[in-house]
């Protein structure tokens, strides 16, 4: 999912306001969209646009599978360009179950705001065609090319988050948490939840810093040793 970290380009969807940021020392916000850290922040410490997000914009030139080939496409180039500057060990995240976010399901979930099975399956299109690009891409570069999958530690969380020490899965801890992205998510938005570690998500469509935490925690553990060796 995008984290933000925006502030410099010329975009209505940031995130250098209150209440992002609040987990942080001093609740300062730095304009990731998130409470508190995000992947690279953890991944760091610990030594794609979204899917859905931009298909919305170019569904008229692409159906769902041929757009998530075409990103697939993108992704693998853009691997290409990190080797040929230098790099030897790169981790590429998966898709994530993009219907299941709380933005995704208020706008195609239906009454009872189920998740939108039809964009989780683009999603899953999407890795397995990165997945793909990548095993042929180890053939070719030198160094280390890891395809890092979270689809299943993601989905696993928002259908069972009492598991993992969630209360709330279908709505993010901002505002009603139902639609609330980016400005409309501010430090004037209503009913913004007390504690954002019971909540998967901390918007709309972002998950809080607690699950940033446990997606990363899983997927160091898994493929950490895949690069370090």
């Amino acid at each position: 999912m995008d984290t933000g970290n925006n502030n410099d380009i010329p975009t209505l969807l940031k995130s250098n306001f209150p209440p992002y940021g609040r987990d942080f020392p001093d609740g300062v916000p730095t304009g990731r969209f998130s409470d508190g850290k995000v992947p690279s922040d953890i991944i760091v410490v610990s030594s794609s646009n979204d899917l859905a997000e931009t298909y919305l914009v170019r569904s008229i030139e692409f159906d769902r599978n041929s757009y998530a080939e075409y990103l697939a496409e993108l992704a693998s180039k853009f691997i290409k360009e990190l080797s040929g500057l230098g790099a030897k060990k790169i981790g590429v995240f998966s898709g994530v179950p993009v219907g299941c976010l709380p933005f995704q399901r208020t706008l195609f979930g239906g009454l009872r705001r189920e998740c939108f099975e039809d964009l989780n399956n683009m999603a899953l299109h999407f890795n397995s065609k990165l997945s793909s690009n990548l095993d042929a891409l180890k053939k070719e570069l030198p160094g280390k090319l890891i395809f890092i999958d979270v689809y299943e530690t993601l989905l696993d969380i928002i259908k069972t988050p009492e598991n993992y020490g969630f209360e709330v899965a279908d709505k993010g801890c901002c505002g009603t948490g139902v639609i609330e992205l980016a400005v409309l998510c501010n430090q004037l938005t209503p009913f913004t939840c007390s504690d954002p570690s019971t909540h998967v998500f901390f918007d709309s469509y972002h998950p809080s810093e607690k699950a940033y935490h446990i997606l990363t925690d899983k997927a160091m553990d898994k493929y950490l040793k895949y690069l370090s060796n």
